[in-house]
């Protein structure tokens, strides 16, 4: 006995159709980015809809064959043109439920639909014919509707503009998978928003007539989760090439050398290891490579030893007791206490002043902090003070810079005496105008300035001593002086990428600390007797909370 196969779609695909149409109608380009993607500015959002407006949504449905199904749909009230073969989907489909993407037969349908402008768009339909044999995929994919988007088309065939508008989406909302339909002869780039609110908003098809391989290879490889996974498990990889460079002085060496056989003699390297390592490099950003050798970039221009804001000793200690420090991370997370103590047998401070060299290699390290002290003295007016007192300023470094900046004004270092000796070279040229006093922070401050600075002291420290260390400052400031406290803040948003995220993790391994929110910050300032009356922005993520007595 034959059996008859019918096209008679379910109930549940009829409602699925049904949505996505009323879901054009109810809304506009414009409507649709804002759900979509909420962070995008105004402006963005309207330059992205003028490159690339929506013009359809799609849907995934399971009828058991494809045959009359254009007259099935018709019945439900939805026109619908000719059928094209899917090439994108079909691939996607293969490789997700391990089927021989010849064993899919599935189409594309389109039917008109005009969205809450006016403007005429489309549903798009794939129908995959779905016998029995295949029914567990009708069930998955109903369930997680992992190929239902919302589309916007590019308007002109243009590489640059797919690749600007990739780079938007992508800072927003992860790439998942795309290719090339030989069939329109169009690009199609898919990003996905796993947690969005809305299941029919989580999922965009960037279209863009014409064949980008380039772009569409870049996309794809974006796309897969492990390589992601992998870039960041290389991380400690990354650390320990440019530590390494930096123990070579290799920026040093490649400011006048460039070939490869120079380059490992004036660095005691083996040339085919040293070749590798340079290769590392280039990809991480930090030199790149002509056909007469290797030179530095922008970036690897910062770990030279004579540059201003040398981060060379960051290199050196972040791939030296950090690292160390940092592979006992677990047990910092485990019990709550540093793990730099665990490892070196004493906390960090007190593990580094018991060894000159460590200590001098520290006080470089935040002194490689500069472009951040700069921007200080540009934001901040000390115009109208006459004595500004740095509390455990380290080896002076800010300190230099604010006084260098401002003729007229005299400074007070205050730290610990071993901290203080690593100061006076750095403070030399400003010396006479610049005294250095010992003493501890959890007990006095200098009584005589306009202007302290708390610069990323509070971070090293749990909220206890962070009371004790401003009551002190509030007990001994005379009522007109200043505070500006300079950390790096963790943003009230979890999910803002921000230096300081990290940071914090490396205070609770290394220091025993944490960073902050503007509002905890507030909240502690305000405990012990201070008003934040201002704040502004400073490089590398950083950030001065100004505050006053109450």
């Amino acid at each position: 006995m034959t059996r008859m196969i019918t096209t008679a779609l379910s109930a549940v695909d009829v409602a699925r159709l049904s949505a996505v149409r009323t879901l054009i109608a109810a809304n506009d380009t414009d409507s649709v980015l804002a759900a979509a993607i909420p962070t995008l500015g105004r402006a963005e959002r309207a330059a992205l809809a003028r490159h690339a407006p929506l013009t359809h949504a799609a849907v995934l449905i399971f009828p058991e064959t494809l045959d009359g199904l254009g007259e099935e749909l018709a019945r439900h009230g939805i026109d619908v043109g000719p059928v094209t073969p899917s090439v994108v989907v079909r691939e996607r489909l293969s490789r997700r439920y391990a089927v021989p993407a010849e064993e899919l037969q599935i189409g594309i349908l389109r039917a008109p639909v005009t969205d809450r402008a006016g403007r005429q768009c489309e549903v798009e339909i794939f129908a995959m014919a779905t016998p029995p044999e295949l029914a567990h995929i009708a069930a998955d994919e109903r369930l997680h509707g992992r190929e239902n988007h919302v589309a916007l088309a590019v308007a002109d065939s243009d590489p640059i503009v797919l690749q600007g508008l990739r780079t938007t989406i992508t800072a927003r909302m992860r790439p998942d998978g795309g290719g090339y339909n030989v069939h329109e002869d169009a690009t199609i780039l898919y990003f996905r928003d796993a947690h969005h609110p809305d299941p029919a908003l989580r999922r965009i098809e960037l279209y863009c007539p014409g064949e980008f391989p380039r772009v569409l290879a870049e996309h794809r490889r974006d796309s897969e989760p492990g390589t992601s996974l992998l870039r960041l498990l290389t991380g400690a990889w990354a650390t320990q090439a440019i530590a390494t460079a930096a123990e070579l002085r290799l920026a040093d060496h490649l400011a006048t050398t460039s070939d490869l056989p120079g380059l490992a003699v004036a660095t005691g390297a083996d040339q085919d290891s040293l070749e590798r390592l340079l290769r590392y490099l280039s990809t991480l950003g930090v030199v790149h490579s002509s056909v007469t050798g290797f030179a530095l970039t922008d970036l690897g221009s910062l770990l030279r030893s004579d540059a201003e804001g040398s981060m060379r000793p960051l290199a050196l200690i972040y791939g030296g007791p950090f690292y160390q420090s940092f592979a006992a991370l677990t047990d910092a997370v485990r019990t709550g206490e540093e793990s730099y103590a665990r490892v070196f047998g004493a906390h960090h401070f007190a593990h580094m002043a018991a060894d000159p060299g460590l200590a001098e290699l520290f006080h470089q390290s935040m002194a490689a902090s500069g472009a951040m002290f700069t921007e200080l003295t540009r934001v901040v007016d000390f115009s109208a003070a006459r004595t500004v007192v740095d509390v455990a300023g380290g080896n002076g470094e800010l300190l230099s810079q604010v006084l260098v900046a401002n003729p007229a004004l005299r400074g007070v270092l205050m730290d610990r005496p071993h901290a203080l000796a690593t100061a006076q070279p750095t403070l030399a040229a400003v010396a006479d105008r610049c005294a250095l006093v010992p003493g501890d922070f959890t007990e006095s401050v200098p009584d005589n300035g306009d202007v302290y600075l708390l610069s990323r002291v509070l971070h090293d420290w749990d909220d206890t001593q962070c009371h004790a260390i401003l009551s002190t400052c509030a007990a001994n400031m005379p009522e007109h002086a200043e505070l500006l406290v300079i950390e790096r803040l963790l943003p009230e948003n979890p999910d803002t990428d921000s230096l300081a995220v990290p940071w914090d993790v490396h205070m609770l391994c290394n220091v025993g600390g944490r960073e902050r929110t503007a509002s905890q910050y507030r909240a502690l300032l305000t405990a012990a007797g201070f008003e934040v009356v201002g704040g502004e922005p400073l490089s590398l993520d950083g950030h001065v909370l100004r505050a006053r007595r109450r």
